[in-house]
């Protein structure tokens, strides 16, 4: 099949390159010539054959927006067009209105397994019209992991299921990370286990309930460096999490892990906490607990 990929960086180009290995005919562009198939999306759209599948893959937001509203102008009527990004399941409705006014076709896909996902596949979930579902499936089986085809991919649904799917997913995923992390300060700051903590994770990746993927890196990441000294403790959030919490606030669902999560990252901003600042005003002001003075000041 023949695909036009609109991205090509860590996961785009990962993406195209499994996609030609299964034997697709994929055309990319990139704002980097370097790596760019063509010179512009005028071009791309003009070296595919109709009806036409582009697949965009670039920061959400108003770069996919811009994205979309050209290719809104540019692609023909039975054309589609895949958001394989991190958008807002919200913006998913929009773009497909915008896009069917011209008769053109949209799928919402969530995209998870990260630089590692060219060599073991991506675990996919879609959104859309049955029928667009269908007619990319062989994209989406050569993407996937080898298996099953629901061990790696699911239609959740109608256009924003996809993305939705795919938020529900990052939000655990900042659940997991938050408590192999909390777990790992706590082998660190114990005396009993500090000099084991790399062969303590290692020995969990098997046999173990908490043994997962994620584990995995974490091991790898220990191997490189054994106490993580040589990383900053800051932790950035791309908007899933958040956008989780809300919903969970929208549906009345308690996620009090999830929630914990996020707000872990947002303190990993603050060098000095002005909350902690007034915790140890207040634990000196009613019990007279020391106070540590501000460094350099």
């Amino acid at each position: 099949m023949q695909l036009g990929m609109i991205g090509l960086g860590r996961m785009g180009g990962n993406m195209a390159a499994r996609l030609k290995k299964a034997g697709h005919t994929v055309i990319g562009y990139d704002r980097d010539p370097k790596v760019s198939d063509t010179e512009s999306l005028a071009d791309l759209v003009g070296k595919l054959e109709a009806p036409r599948a582009i697949w965009v893959m670039v920061p959400a937001g108003k770069i996919t927006a811009g994205v979309i509203d050209e290719l809104g102008s540019l692609l023909s009527a039975g054309d589609v067009v895949i958001d394989g990004g991190n958008s807002k399941w919200l913006d998913d409705a929009k773009h497909a209105e915008q896009l069917a006014a011209n008769g053109i076709e949209f799928v919402d896909c969530g995209v998870s397994g990260g630089v590692w996902g060219q060599q073991y596949g991506y675990g996919l979930m879609a959104g859309g019209d049955a029928k667009n579902v269908e007619r990319l499936m062989p994209i989406f089986d050569a993407l996937r992991p080898e298996g099953p085809r629901e061990e790696g991919f699911v239609h959740a649904g109608g256009v924003g299921a996809g993305h939705y799917a795919k938020m529900v997913h990052n939000g655990i995923e900042y659940g997991l990370m938050q408590a192999y992390a909390e777990g790992f300060e706590l082998l660190e700051a114990s005396s009993v286990t500090t000099d084991n903590v790399p062969k303590i994770f290692k020995a969990w990746t098997r046999g173990t309930v908490v043994r997962s993927w994620l584990l995995d890196l974490m091991v790898r990441a220990l191997e490189s460096d054994d106490d993580l000294s040589e990383i900053k403790g800051y932790a950035d959030d791309s908007g899933e999490g958040r956008w989780t919490v809300e919903q969970a606030i929208e549906n009345a669902v308690p996620m009090p892990v999830i929630s914990a999560a996020l707000f872990a990252r947002f303190s990993s901003r603050q060098p000095d906490s002005p909350a902690m600042k007034a915790v140890a005003a207040l634990r000196n002001q009613f019990g007279g607990h020391a106070i540590l003075p501000e460094s350099g000041g």
